[in-house]
């Protein structure tokens, strides 16, 4: 479940870059998307961690 950002901000980036830039923008949307899907998997899982201690 951690994972699921990854999955859907790499191909919406890479979708999104390609429509605006061909195939230039669709590597730059892709690694963009790659790692804001990377920071938001960090993120939620951090936030899980932290809710599980409170109700540890």
């Amino acid at each position: 479940m951690g994972c699921l950002p990854l999955l859907l901000l790499f191909p919406l980036g890479f979708g999104l870059g390609y429509l605006i830039g061909g195939s230039r923008g669709g590597l730059w949307g892709a690694g963009i998307g790659l790692l804001l899907g990377v920071l938001a998997m960090g993120l939620f899982i951090r936030a899980v961690r932290r809710q599980h201690r409170a109700d540890g």
